[in-house]
């Protein structure tokens, strides 16, 4: 008797979960399927793809029973030159996505700018800053990020007119998206009269950037200007520290980009001054940085909170507008999105307006810096 109350009851369970698990595929099979597209990098870029998925988990909660279902189609981008027009093509006709969000350096960028202007297929960089991008005035093409412009507006705002620094150093890698940046602080300066300014640059494989701080303590500047990658950045940033230099310190929205930042203690940011749009990382942001560290088991770099708001934006327009590909880059056009790296909307270009904000670290917490 008790084997056969065992077996019956086996057999029960069994026959529950088959049920259960019918009606759950019976469920998303009765919504409209709708991928979405991420090109990220390369593989081990995990930042925006964590995002983007808990972007799209939280959409089909909120769907319901009836409705859409989102999902996420990744593609990475490393690889010989061209693998970046090559992925967004088979996002588009493999996948049949019906939008694509990018989280990637500007060369890439502008190789699916090519892909969408002839598939129509609206783009959202959440990454790339090269002001570029917007030039070739494609109308699928979107930015909510602040470009390299808005960035060196905000920083000389900051360094010349309201500190009345005058005496600076840029130190960057030479890398297309850095280098760029530099030459767009520059161009500004010129443009603006400003003092002339040092210039250093390291190759993106340097491990040690002792001689480098050195040489920058030694000529007559009193600030440092940092456009390279979180990795170099971080390094360039305790020497200082360590060499008990007293140079005021800037950064472009690098710095908090990629796997580098999510591990490591804000203390060894204190009192670096940063250019963002948002503060995520602040208290009225708990929420989202709550979410993210209980799934991922650590804190939500930029290029997570970007991810994260492009993928709400996405979202949002398609359950505006539904599964039409001209009326999807109408609405994303007329965005008015509060997300948690600010309020986005765009201009006739597809850039994020309005200019980009400051946040200094102070003793591990990052603040707004007020005009």
């Amino acid at each position: 008797m008790i084997k056969f109350f065992f077996i019956i009851n086996a057999i029960s369970l069994l026959f529950l979960q088959t049920v259960y698990c019918q009606q759950k595929n019976s469920t998303i099979t009765n919504k409209k399927i709708v991928k979405i597209g991420l090109l990220i990098g390369d593989k081990k870029s995990n930042s925006a793809q964590n995002a983007a998925e808990m972007a799209i988990e939280n959409a089909n909660k909120k769907e319901g029973i009836s409705g859409l279902h989102f999902q996420l189609v990744v593609r990475s981008m490393a690889g010989p030159w061209g693998t970046g027009s090559k992925e967004a093509v088979d996002l588009i006709f493999k996948e049949n996505v019906w939008a694509i969000l990018g989280s990637h350096d500007g060369r890439n960028a502008h190789l699916v700018e090519q892909v969408i202007t002839k598939t129509r297929v609206v783009f959202l960089s959440a990454w790339a800053s090269d002001p570029t991008l917007s030039q070739a005035f494609v109308p699928w093409y979107f930015s909510c990020v602040p470009n390299d412009n808005q960035q060196s507006d905000a920083l000389i705002d900051e360094i010349y007119n309201k500190r009345k620094i005058t005496k600076i150093a840029t130190i960057s890698d030479n890398g297309y998206d850095s280098k760029l940046a530099v030459i767009s602080f520059v161009k500004k300066i010129k443009t603006e009269d400003r003092a002339s300014l040092f210039q250093f640059f390291y190759d993106s494989s340097c491990q040690n950037f002792s001689n480098l701080v050195d040489q920058v303590n030694e000529i007559d500047v009193n600030s440092v200007i940092l456009f390279g990658q979180p990795f170099a950045s971080k390094k360039i940033i305790r020497q200082i520290h360590q060499k008990k230099m007293k140079h005021t310190v800037f950064a472009t929205l690098s710095l908090l980009g990629e796997d580098e930042f999510e591990d490591m203690d804000l203390t060894q940011y204190n009192n670096v001054t940063l250019v963002t749009s948002g503060n995520w990382l602040g208290l009225k942001e708990q929420s989202f940085q709550n979410e993210f560290q209980k799934k991922h088991n650590k804190m939500p770099s930029a290029i997570a909170a970007y991810a994260f708001d492009g993928m709400n934006i996405i979202i949002e327009a398609i359950k505006k507008t539904g599964l039409h590909r001209e009326k999807i880059q109408e609405t994303m056009s007329k965005t008015h999105y509060k997300g948690i790296t600010g309020s986005i909307q765009f201009d006739k270009k597809g850039n994020r307006m309005g200019a980009a904000k400051l946040i200094e670290i102070i003793n591990k917490i990052p603040t707004i810096v007020e005009k």
